[in-house]
């Protein structure tokens, strides 16, 4: 450790947010980092403790405690803190292949671990420090292509470019095999691309990384929908090994009455629909779901999705937003069955609400309720939604399982443009269908240690494990190439 009463001296700080009425005027992110010199103070604050909880990754109390990755994290911070850039450089990829992306879209698993957070009040700024140490990679040049000395003959075919997909994809390449990534959408990316807004994720930083896995010699095919225009069998005449990679893109619905009304979407296909306008002409096509024509007041589901679409409105013009959260308002601490540590259940005010509040002067999320009808104009347009009130009640005495049920009360609200933002049900079926894998009662791909019941062919992220983070869905591309090696070599040093 750099420091060792680093942690007792040192106050923390993070780098430096737009104001949301500066922000959301544009798509850009918006977070300006510390400058190098500070930054190395922040990794001074690592107490280097003797049980790192930040990089343990266990499941505490139903829910992931520290990195999925098991990060080096007390090494790189001494390193940052040292000013030994190039090391730290080294030490964070060699767990952590794509730190560019879990140092901005994470929710920072480490950084609710951290045994400084516990000890005086505010943990070390790890996934600071993270984006640091790859942004000096990129700009240093310490980060940089790499092709594999040896090739060992053997072909991979990967179905979807997520987060899982290029985890898997990169590793296999690595280790020498001949790597296609198939990507049924126009760039890729998965979730990635058109998942996640712009202002959390530049698509500049998805492209120069695709850029090095290319010169690596992965091959991308783009347009490439596997069990759609491209057959199944053509892969599993082609490739030694099939690794899906699709993700669980299935969402979920509202079956309610009203629910065919035009104006409403479900929240990834808007989005979607702006991101991709925003990258092909800078919203010039006008085929964006706009949430700004004729004074929209949009109303979203919950989540962090549903904060997206929140954030994506304001900055498109909306009127109002209004977002639904089924679940009671968390505490604002935590709570005494919520120790550290396990994962903070506390209440977030995430960047959409940030700006919303900014905007309109007031939180837009209404707590314990959902939508029970929508209402149509003369046009067949969404107008209102029916609210129904909701509270935590018993609903099974044996086992004391509780539920969010009706209260009876109900309110309407007006809005013009219904984002529906409610989880996902798992993949979609099609293309695992295509190669005849087997399906779980959940939708996702029944497996054993990622092989599907179908020889020669696996799956990874969250087509397997269901809708999960994206740093989860590295650690799946981890853990499925080695067993894809394994099959293809025998054994593996992945």
């Amino acid at each position: 450790m750099g420091k060792p009463t680093g942690f007792l001296e040192i106050a923390r700080q993070t780098s430096t947010e737009l104001p949301p009425e500066e922000r959301i005027v544009n798509f850009n992110e918006f977070h300006i980092p510390l400058p190098p010199e500070e930054q190395q103070t922040q990794g001074a604050r690592c107490m280097d403790c003797g049980v790192p909880f930040c990089q343990s990754g266990m499941m505490i109390g139903g829910a992931a405690s520290g990195c999925p990755l098991n990060n080096l994290i007390p090494e790189w911070n001494d390193l940052v803190c040292q000013g030994r850039w190039d090391l730290a450089v080294h030490r964070l990829i060699a767990t952590n292949r794509f730190p560019e992306f879990t140092s901005r879209v994470c929710p920072a698993l480490c950084e609710a671990a951290c045994t400084c957070g516990m000890a005086v009040g505010n943990p070390v700024t790890v996934r600071e420090n993270e984006r640091a140490i790859v942004e000096y990679g990129y700009e240093s040049g310490a980060i940089h292509a790499v092709p594999p000395p040896v090739r060992t003959g053997k072909q991979v075919a990967v179905v979807g470019s997520g987060p899982a997909g290029l985890a898997v994809a990169d590793l296999l390449n690595k280790r020498g095999h001949t790597v296609t990534v198939y990507e049924r959408d126009d760039r890729i990316g998965g979730l990635l691309m058109y998942g996640i807004p712009n202002m959390k994720l530049d698509k500049s930083v998805i492209d120069r990384r695709v850029e090095i896995l290319q010169k690596e010699g992965i091959t991308f095919a783009c347009g490439a929908d596997v069990g759609g225009n491209l057959p199944a069998q053509a892969l599993l005449d082609s490739a030694d090994a099939v690794v899906l990679c699709c993700g669980a893109k299935q969402p979920r619905d509202l079956n309610l009455p009203g629910r065919e009304a035009g104006g409403i979407y479900f929240a990834v296909d808007y989005l979607t629909s702006v991101t991709r306008s925003l990258l092909d002409s800078h919203f010039a096509d006008g085929r964006a779901i706009d949430a700004a024509a004729d004074d929209k007041h949009p109303l979203a589901g919950g989540g962090d999705t549903g904060n997206d679409c929140v954030g994506t409105a304001i900055r498109q013009g909306c009127a109002s937003v209004v977002q639904l959260e089924m679940m009671p308002c968390p505490p604002d601490a935590r709570a005494p069955g919520n120790a550290w540590p396990e994962w903070p259940r506390v209440r977030k005010t995430d960047y959409g609400q940030q700006e919303a509040i900014a905007v309109f002067g007031q939180d837009p999320r209404i707590y314990q309720t959902t939508v029970k009808e929508f209402y149509a104009n003369e046009a067949g347009q969404v107008c209102a939604a029916l609210v129904s009130k909701l509270e935590s009640q018993v609903v099974d005495e044996s086992t004391g399982r509780r539920a969010m049920v009706p209260t009876g009360e109900e309110f309407v609200i007006e809005c013009d443009l219904v984002l529906i933002a409610a989880g996902f049900t798992g993949c979609q079926p099609y293309t695992a269908e295509a190669f005849g894998v087997a399906l779980t009662a959940r939708n996702t791909v029944e497996d054993d240690h990622f092989a599907t019941n179908v020889p020669k062919v696996f799956a990874c992220g969250d087509m397997r494990r269901g809708q999960s983070l994206v740093v989860w869905a590295l650690r799946e591309g981890q853990d499925a190439a080695a067993a894809v090696d394994r099959y293809l070599m025998g054994y593996t040093n992945l």
